[in-house]
């Protein structure tokens, strides 16, 4: 559902996925392009009304959140990208993706080396 969204509702749910959560004026400040501050409350009105994302009442004031879970949501994304790009080869996005990072982190390659042996495991 989220690649059918309106770009700039996309923009704010993205957004609010990056922060895991926040309050309209955080959401706003994480925005590339600017918005005021009633068009992201509107933008997440619109997107609470669609049951991507909640709202709770707080001291602070509002704070919203993605309902689907962004792990949930990256693994979709991401699933349609090896689809439409990849041909459903994990392998070759992988391996392109490896190809676009000049340097790995000691911990991003043993998180690699981990995902690999549990893939072989599995028979994969």
């Amino acid at each position: 559902m989220i690649e059918t969204l309106p770009r700039r509702e996309r923009d704010v749910f993205e957004a609010l996925c990056r922060l895991g959560g926040g309050t309209v004026a955080g959401v706003r400040q994480a925005l590339d392009a600017p918005l005021s501050d009633s068009a992201v409350r509107t933008l997440l009105t619109r997107l609470e009304a669609k049951g991507l994302v909640r709202r709770q009442t707080g001291e602070a004031g509002n704070l919203y959140s993605p309902a689907p879970s962004p792990d949930s949501v990256a693994a979709g994304a991401l699933n349609r990208v090896i689809d439409t790009f990849f041909q459903g080869s994990a392998a070759s996005a992988a391996t392109a993706l490896l190809g676009m990072t000049r340097t790995l982190k000691p911990e991003e390659l043993a998180a690699l080396e981990r995902a690999i042996d549990q893939a072989k495991e599995r028979g994969q």
